[in-house]
């Protein structure tokens, strides 16, 4: 194994996951609402979201890069608008106890899948990794494809493991009433991300 591809897939992974943006406050709000192993399961998603962008970029596959290119427009209205939707619903279940929202491994398959779909609706994360790629002379072609893809999930799912910890670690200290208004600015903050995303589109087609 080429453990300084592997290093480099790592790094690219921590690097990606690490800023603070909707993914990272969905997984907090997850982590908050359902516990740690939503949380992880929802930050696993997300590392499977970028592992599968950074396949492609890493594979050289500029014909699904220009493709998923060219449905940008859809895919940041579809997944500002689910943004906007997940807003609504923490809004509506805040301070509703844990025990009441879980659902056993249905509710972390929901929360995974959830995760995996919002990732892929941000093309700009197949850019960052075919730029990121190109700058350090990664490539197929060195036969390290395989190898720097299962270093950019492992550093993405590290970070969320991480994260995941510690909000886990930190709800004990939340009080019930303080969890309410946390609940509440998490969804504002989840649904204002969506609004973003869709007046981004609505600003590009304009002239």
């Amino acid at each position: 194994m080429n453990w300084q591809v592997l290093g480099a897939g790592l790094l690219l992974g921590l690097s990606v996951a690490a800023p603070v943006g909707p993914m990272g406050l969905l997984v907090i709000n997850r982590t908050l609402a359902l516990g740690f192993t939503a949380g992880l399961a929802t930050g696993l998603g997300i590392a499977v979201g970028d592992a599968t962008y950074g396949a492609i970029a890493a594979s050289g596959l500029a014909v699904v890069a220009e493709f998923i290119r060219s449905g940008e427009t859809l895919l940041r209205l579809g997944g500002g608008a689910f943004l906007v939707w997940l807003g609504v619903q923490a809004w509506r279940h805040a301070g509703t106890p844990r025990e009441a929202r879980l659902s056993g491994t249905s509710g972390l398959a929901r929360s995974f899948a959830i995760a995996v779909g919002l990732t892929l609706t941000n093309p700009a994360t197949i850019l960052s990794f075919i730029a990121y790629f190109g700058a350090l002379g990664l490539a197929a072609g060195q036969g390290g494809a395989a190898v720097l893809v299962a270093g950019v999930f492992l550093g993405s799912a590290l970070w969320w493991l991480l994260l995941s910890a510690a909000v886990s670690m930190a709800h004990l200290a939340i009080t019930p009433h303080l969890m309410i208004w946390i609940d509440r600015a998490s969804a504002l903050v989840l649904a204002a991300f969506g609004a973003v995303a869709i007046a981004s589109v609505w600003l590009r087609s304009s002239p």
